[in-house]
């Protein structure tokens, strides 16, 4: 049944799903009211259409009780050239097992339903504060300790490969050149070779600890991560290095695809993150560790900017939202150039001047 409604992009109903919510709510022994339906919009994310859609509770009686809220994910266009969709659900379930995130509720054509999570998204804003961080540094430590099913072998080397081949095939010559994908594949050999090490160790990341996949409950300070389609095992320093890299970004501006550099945090910040993320079990981190792996996740960001650029690159070609992503990978892969000569150097990037910025990417312009 298609149904008109304001909330819903194009305004049409995804196939199925009305079905869906109505099968729900009669296992919950509820009347299902299509006419009371609220369906909101939730901005912010860039792979996938979220929703948060409301109707009242109706008992079987007629007695009105509250009201049911459910989060439905609509998934964008073209998404399987990034991530196994299969293998993403199966990690979903997995990871709610282990007490992470929402309830798998059901599937529709295009999309699902989860259990909505009464809690704040973290602002960019969030992220700068000690508390939080600390809280998030302890999170993710307890995310990367997870047992999952699978492969325990990074994906990142082979996942960039995998993308540079489909960029390859999507671009344009034109853009090819501009964003010099023919160079791009040997500096990721390059690249693997000069920052993988014997002693990093290897963990279940979720590769894209954005603060808009934060959520916190502000009664006890309780965080939950959401939004796993990018996860695997991968070297922890670059999960780290990915959140850092976030920081330079605000999606919730009129202008989301901007990123700002000199947000991205210096050296005393970045130690006080991953000092709090080794002392979170307990025992507390020598320095020498702190730096080794300070030094490590400054490394990752070279990946972590072609991970993305690469990303934008590709989502331009296959994904519909509304988001300038040709001009989102051009700052990631600049950043990349940029900072290339002086994070490759002997001892890492420990001058703590953060990364360097040209005004063509900085919210200045």
């Amino acid at each position: 049944m298609a149904v008109k409604t304001n909330g819903f992009v194009g305004g049409i109903w995804p196939e199925g799903l009305m079905q869906l919510l109505a099968s729900l709510a009669s296992s919950w022994g509820e009347v299902f009211d299509h006419e009371g339906l609220k369906v909101l919009h939730l901005s912010g994310a860039m792979t996938n259409v979220v929703y948060r859609v409301s109707w009242p509770i109706k008992k079987g009686d007629g007695d009105g009780d509250g009201a049911r809220t459910v989060l439905v994910r609509v998934y964008g266009k073209g998404l399987d050239l990034f991530f196994n969709r299969e293998e993403e659900i199966r990690t979903f379930e997995c990871l709610s097992e282990h007490g992470y995130g929402p309830r798998l509720l059901g599937q529709f054509t295009g999309g699902r339903v989860e259990d909505f999570i009464y809690a704040r998204t973290l602002s960019s804003a969030d992220l700068r504060d000690p508390e939080t961080a600390a809280l998030i540094a302890a999170k993710m430590r307890d995310f990367h300790e997870l047992e999952m099913p699978g492969p325990k072998e990074p994906l990142l080397w082979n996942r960039l490969r995998t993308w540079i081949s489909e960029a390859k095939n999507l671009c344009s010559p034109e853009h090819a050149k501009e964003y010099q994908l023919h160079i791009l594949e040997q500096e990721i050999n390059q690249l693997e070779e000069a920052i993988s090490m014997d002693h990093q160790k290897i963990g279940f990341c979720h590769n894209d600890m954005q603060y808009g996949n934060i959520m916190i409950d502000d009664n006890d300070s309780t965080l939950t991560i959401i939004d796993y389609e990018y996860a695997s095992y991968n070297p922890v320093a670059y999960d780290i290095a990915n959140h850092f890299c976030e920081m330079a970004a605000n999606y919730h501006t009129d202008t989301p695809h901007i990123l700002d550099y000199t947000k991205y945090p210096d050296v005393e910040e970045r130690k006080r993150f991953i000092r709090k993320y080794l002392s979170s079990s307990g025992n507390e981190a020598s320095e020498t560790a702190v730096d080794e792996l300070a030094d490590d996740v400054e490394r990752y960001t070279l990946a972590n900017h072609i991970f993305w650029g690469l990303w934008g690159l590709i989502s331009a070609y296959v994904n519909h939202i509304e988001f300038d992503y040709k001009e989102y990978a051009r700052q990631r892969l600049e950043q990349y150039w940029l900072r290339k000569a002086a994070i490759l150097k002997v001892g890492g990037d420990g001058d703590g001047h953060g990364h360097g910025h040209s005004k063509d990417s900085s919210t200045d312009m």
